[in-house]
């Protein structure tokens, strides 16, 4: 076990660093406009609202894969299957969540760059039929909840595992707590929203890698 702890929390820290890189770059790089107008279709079909939402679609991705290394470091070493739940809530959540960016990433850009073409902005009330329609947004409030779930239960098992400071999940957790209602702010408030996520992120990535170094001077 010792042997290859380092490795995996290595690759753990990694997964936690890229997620929030990706968490701020997702804010900070979609355009931001009114979306019932050309502007907005403009916005939409542009290269930019593409890469933003494709880093989001890969930070929960990397986040999936983060709570995971958490698992195996964690879990095996306690016999507390606590941070193997928030494993599988975590990417039932991302799961559920995923469907939801694919339509934003490449339905929303057919839409606003048909759009943009005929010099139509009513084409943009297809956009509201697709986020609000029931099923859809059914299942993107529940991936979200159970994203923010998955990385509280992943705290609660960082801060009593001993292995990890008590806290070093907590801002990761709280900014999944916060992925809804950060929707409903202005652009400063969600590029804020994803450096919450960042700094969490970041935060645990170090205590991770610390925990490795650790396990090696251990080993050696």
């Amino acid at each position: 076990m010792t042997s290859v702890l380092p490795a995996r929390a290595r690759l753990t820290g990694l997964s936690f660093l890229g997620a929030g890189i990706l968490f701020v770059l997702y804010p900070v790089v979609r355009p931001y406009s009114d979306e019932t107008s050309l502007s907005g279709a403009a916005a939409m079909a542009s290269p930019a609202w593409v890469a933003a939402h494709l880093f989001a679609v890969a930070g929960f991705v990397l986040l999936a894969l983060g709570v995971l290394g958490l698992h195996l470091l964690l879990d095996p070493a306690l016999d507390r299957p606590l941070a193997l739940r928030a494993t599988v809530v975590t990417w039932i959540g991302a799961g559920l969540t995923l469907p939801y960016y694919g339509a934003e990433v490449f339905g929303l850009n057919v839409i606003a760059a048909r759009a943009v073409r005929d010099g139509d902005a009513s084409l943009l009330a297809l956009a509201d039929e697709f986020r609000f329609g029931p099923a859809a947004v059914t299942m993107f409030v529940a991936g979200l909840a159970l994203l923010g779930l998955g990385a509280v239960l992943a705290a609660v098992a960082a801060g009593r595992s001993g292995m990890l400071p008590r806290w070093s999940a907590a801002p990761l957790a709280a900014g999944f707590l916060l992925f809804i209602p950060q929707f409903f702010g202005t652009p400063e408030i969600r590029i804020a929203h994803g450096v919450l996520i960042a700094l969490g992120a970041v935060w645990l990535a170090v205590a991770v890698w610390r925990l490795g170094r650790r396990s090696l001077a251990l080993a050696t």
